[in-house]
């Protein structure tokens, strides 16, 4: 078990910085160009806010982008949660499937190793990957702060932050369950499961009909514009979170444990 997880940490150190460094390195020139962006900012500041639809959608009806928070929760927020729930959906998309798919399968399960611990073994992987991108990204930031010369306060970094890390770990088991379904590659899959969540949201926060079903979609619990307005975060949705994603692993090593491998 310990040599599979080594080996997968090894497979994915590339995409893991690759993906640190993309992600953090936008969010991070966001920061650095707030400080010449803020006196025009503050004259479309109550523009924005006024754009109804659009202005909920992105929190800008919560927020002001003329100081650094909103600026942050509306610019940075929205690159950080769909850069991490993509990559995600890239670590865990082809986790299982790809050992059948490289035609490695006969290999790995010739070994005496249990096909629930290599399910396990994976799985632990793609949540260290998971943890350090995110470690990645906010020390980014966080140095971004520090050229700056002011930042947001730990607890509010911490807490979402925090949800973001549900947030990918949700999305990543339910792309890992799917993958143990699958036989190929389907990479596409997987970011069109990240997106018809994203699209969901935005939906429900615009139209007052779908208000209710928001809690359907990860990235309601996990919006930086909820969070950073109020220092609180959606408790029921985040339950919901872990209860999906604790169904999905499930699922995965249910089916995994159970397949006819090829």
């Amino acid at each position: 078990m310990k040599s599979i997880y080594q080996y997968e940490m090894k497979q994915y150190i590339r995409t893991l910085l690759l993906w640190s460094v993309c992600v953090g390195g936008m969010g991070m020139a966001c920061i650095l160009l707030f400080s010449g962006m803020q006196e025009e900012m503050a004259g479309m500041a109550e523009s924005f806010a006024a754009m109804g639809a659009f202005s909920e959608a992105f929190g800008m009806d919560r927020l002001s982008i003329a100081t650094l928070k909103g600026f942050y929760a509306t610019e940075v927020g929205t690159i950080h949660e769909l850069g991490g729930a993509m990559f995600a959906a890239v670590l865990s998309m082809n986790m299982l499937s790809k050992e059948e798919d490289g035609h490695t399968s006969e290999f790995l399960f010739s070994l005496p190793i249990a096909r629930g611990k290599v399910v396990w073994a994976k799985w632990c992987a793609i949540v260290a990957n998971l943890l350090l991108f995110h470690l990645i990204c906010v020390g980014i930031y966080g140095a971004g702060f520090l050229l700056l010369g002011e930042g947001l306060s730990a607890r509010e970094m911490l807490l979402y932050h925090g949800m973001q890390l549900l947030l990918g770990l949700e999305l990543a088991g339910i792309c890992y369950a799917f993958s143990a379904f699958f036989r190929q590659n389907k990479l596409g899959v997987g970011l069109g499961v990240v997106l018809l969540f994203y699209a969901c949201d935005l939906l429900c926060r615009v139209s007052p009909e779908m208000e209710k079903f928001s809690v359907l979609s990860p990235f309601a619990y996990a919006n930086a514009s909820e969070i950073l307005s109020t220092g609180q975060i959606a408790a029921g949705g985040a339950a919901l979170g872990i209860g999906i994603l604790l169904a999905a692993l499930g699922i995965a090593y249910f089916r995994y444990t159970r397949k006819d491998l090829g």
